[in-house]
């Protein structure tokens, strides 16, 4: 959704109570340092920008205006576990509600190593990094299903719509998502022993985009450690993941 406009207003402040109650399940968990990511790229002045500050929940930290897959403090700093509110599908699915991956105008496929991920993989693999496991997810049905099948079912998951298509959806009223999303943080966080493993890809690890256009490939050209493999084929490949994607995604 564009910054600025009337329909992106009405959502942030949907997006804002969701996260919301994120931050209400993990304190209700005892989660005693909770720190949330604006990972919405609005564009222009609203870049990472969404939340509505003047709705946000005590209790919590909250980062605003950092490159999306970049904030890495608090993993460096020791962090049990990472959950995703409001994500959704890879490009491509059927029946993914704005199904996209990174961006719906440059890129097409992903893959780490050869495993094809939405951006809920690229965030769990550069947690994985730290040891952290993805816990939770809440978004669609598509998004939920597509986050057990790459880190298994011990993900807890919210569903608060049901895709028909990529812009229709059966959703449930504002209040039961946010009810639903509360109650499985909290049991999500609760439950310690049943957490997934961390999703480490074994290394070398190789992070291949094909992208929308032979053009986007400019993009990339020059930059250290990416190498052109084709028309719209970019890669980058490190020990870890997050070697990976630090020579293959980053904002001047």
């Amino acid at each position: 959704m564009t910054g600025g406009t009337r329909l992106y207003e009405e959502c942030r402040k949907l997006y804002t109570d969701e996260m919301n109650a994120a931050v209400r399940g993990a304190r209700a968990a005892g989660a005693s340092d909770v720190i949330v990511v604006d990972c919405h790229g609005a564009g222009g002045a609203y870049n990472f920008k969404s939340f509505l500050p003047e709705r946000l929940e005590s209790g919590a930290q909250y980062v605003f205006g950092y490159p999306w897959a970049r904030y890495i403090d608090a993993f460096e700093q020791g962090c049990d576990a990472i959950l995703f509110v409001g994500a959704h599908a890879m490009a491509g699915t059927p029946d993914g509600v704005l199904c996209h991956t990174v961006s719906s105008e440059a890129w097409y496929n992903a893959r780490i190593n050869d495993i094809l991920v939405g951006e809920s993989g690229i965030l769990a693999a550069v947690a994985g990094c730290w040891n952290v496991p993805a816990v939770f997810v809440s978004g669609d049905t598509a998004t939920c299903r597509e986050v057990q099948t790459l880190l298994g079912e011990a993900v807890v998951t919210a569903e608060v719509k049901k895709g028909l298509g990529r812009f229709s959806s059966v959703n449930m009223a504002p209040k039961d998502a946010c009810a639903l999303i509360e109650m499985k943080v909290a049991q999500a966080l609760s439950l310690k022993e049943n957490w997934p493993q961390p999703f480490k890809p074994e290394g070398p690890v190789t992070f291949r985009v094909e992208l929308a256009t032979p053009d986007r490939v400019n993009d990339f050209v020059g930059r250290e450690g990416v190498r052109v493999e084709g028309p719209r084929t970019v890669s980058a490949t490190g020990d870890t993941f997050w070697q990976a994607w630090d020579q293959f995604w980053y904002r001047n």
